[in-house]
């Protein structure tokens, strides 16, 4: 049977019919697309599972992906919402869900969403393009405060995420994630199912944190090296170190110098970093 809190979201009007009383449209300046189709926020809810503990949302917006959370769960759910329109609009989910739902207003950037709630702690979001790969970044630099981040991104960053070395979209973003984590892209959902429709395709990707990074370097370090090489992605790493001892260097540390970036796995980056940084090359 289904318990009093799921009955309560469940008989509340629908999401088209709520917005269609208010003045709660997406601003694009928030990067906002709202996702109605509960369907779909269930599947991306599912996506998620197991929903223990503390989930975190960013973005709720109207609240499409929060209901799901709630229907799909019994955790502990926080939002972080800037967007005082939106505050205002789930005020009747709030309620509805009798304590489960707690809102927070705060910039996302600006939030330490690593220490909220208690752990178990995932992130579940829909994530505004126009900062989603800066709140990615933030987040794996702690990435060991939670246990899972299911997220949609443009398909275009998602890939460049989950690229294995020796892709066309491998790059800076890659190394960085997959030294940290494991990420997987589950599936695409179409411009068609948001309103406003944005030009691109989206995809969910499931990030799972290490319990500890890939291999051992100082992260500083390899934003440093990685920012050298894929600075000029079409040359040769010989090139590119050229002023930090070029060929002999890199033969020192197993990297072929005739190699490009985008061949280079994520071991290899580091060894490069363990290489520099110490030498006071790559800056503190």
């Amino acid at each position: 049977m289904m318990d009093r809190r799921k009955q309560n979201i469940s008989v509340l009007p629908s999401l088209g019919e709520l917005m269609a009383r208010t003045d709660l449209q997406a601003r694009k300046s928030l990067g906002q697309n709202f996702l109605f189709d509960l369907n779909l926020t269930s599947r991306i809810a599912r996506t998620a599972a197991p929903l223990n503990g503390t989930i975190i949302e960013v973005g709720p917006g109207p609240g499409g992906l929060t209901r799901a959370l709630l229907l799909e769960s019994d955790a502990h759910i926080i939002a972080i919402e800037k967007d005082r329109r939106a505050i205002a609009f789930l005020s009747h989910l709030v309620e509805a869900a009798e304590g489960q739902l707690e809102l927070i207003e705060e910039d996302a950037l600006k939030a330490p969403l690593w220490t909220y709630g208690s752990a178990p702690r995932q992130i579940v979001a829909n994530l505004p393009y126009n900062i989603a790969t800066p709140l990615l970044l933030s987040w794996l630099q702690h990435a060991d405060a939670f246990t899972a981040m299911s997220l949609m991104f443009q398909r275009e960053v998602a890939l460049r995420i989950t690229a294995p070395h020796g892709t066309s979209a491998y790059g800076r973003l890659s190394v960085i994630t997959q030294w940290l984590a494991e990420a997987e892209l589950v599936f695409d959902v179409p411009a068609s199912a948001f309103t406003p429709p944005p030009k691109i395709t989206s995809s969910i990707i499931r990030i799972i944190p290490r319990t500890a990074p890939l291999v051992p370097c100082q992260q500083s370090h390899l934003e440093a090296v990685t920012a050298i090489a894929f600075g000029q992605r079409r040359k040769m790493l010989r090139a590119s170190f050229k002023k930090y001892g070029g060929e002999a260097m890199l033969a020192d540390v197993g990297i072929d110098a005739s190699a490009r970036p985008q061949e280079i796995p994520v071991e290899a980056f580091c060894a490069l970093a363990r290489r520099l940084g110490p030498a006071g090359l790559l800056g503190s």
